[in-house]
């Protein structure tokens, strides 16, 4: 957009200005959750709790399928850069698991409209990344079907958990941020 348009439509570049530097602190958020959750011990090598997932969720939800791959994209790659993955075999499995799961969350978004709501996308998005790290473990990495199999109900039932809880978790921050839109069109107009 050039300056001409935004002398004419202030109002649209101001909006779009908000929208972007809202979809950077969401960003910066899951970047942040993703960096609490290394804290914590994992379970099992190289499993993560995936509470960064409810930034995405939260982003898809309020902008969309492009807002909720560029958060995905910036966190996978600015935390492998930080954490030194960068290419490696835990960067492969974010990245295939991030884009795959952000895409199917959006997908049965699209489709369904509201019928599972935040939980039941959330439990989607859960399932398809653990599959999609699955499958890419075994592909690139494993390439033992008895150790997929063996892993797999232990990985998937840890993700329904925490697809569970980070669900939960959304659906608290959009009714929030629900409440507190209503709120403000409910304050009276100063003069």
């Amino acid at each position: 957009m050039n300056n001409s348009t935004n002398s004419i439509f202030p109002e649209i570049s101001e909006q779009k200005n908000s929208e972007n530097f809202h979809i950077a602190l969401l960003a910066a958020y899951a970047i942040g959750l993703h960096g609490i959750e290394t804290l914590i011990p994992a379970p099992i090598p190289w499993l993560r709790l995936g509470f960064a997932n409810i930034i995405t969720l939260t982003t898809l939800l309020l902008y969309g399928l492009k807002a909720g791959m560029t958060v995905t994209l910036i966190r996978i790659f600015i935390t492998s850069f930080f954490t030194g993955t960068f290419l490696g075999p835990a960067f492969v499995l974010s990245l295939g698991g991030g884009v795959s799961s952000t895409l199917v969350m959006w997908l049965a978004n699209a489709l369904f409209g509201r019928l599972f709501g935040p939980i039941g996308l959330s439990l989607f998005g859960a399932l398809t990344h653990n599959i999609a790290q699955l499958f890419l473990a075994y592909l690139f990495f494993v390439r033992r079907i008895e150790a997929i199999v063996f892993i797999s109900p232990i990985i998937i039932l840890l993700g329904t958990i925490t697809g569970a809880f980070n669900g939960i978790v959304t659906s608290l921050i959009i009714k929030k941020i629900e409440e507190t839109k209503e709120a403000k069109k409910a304050e009276p107009v100063a003069l």
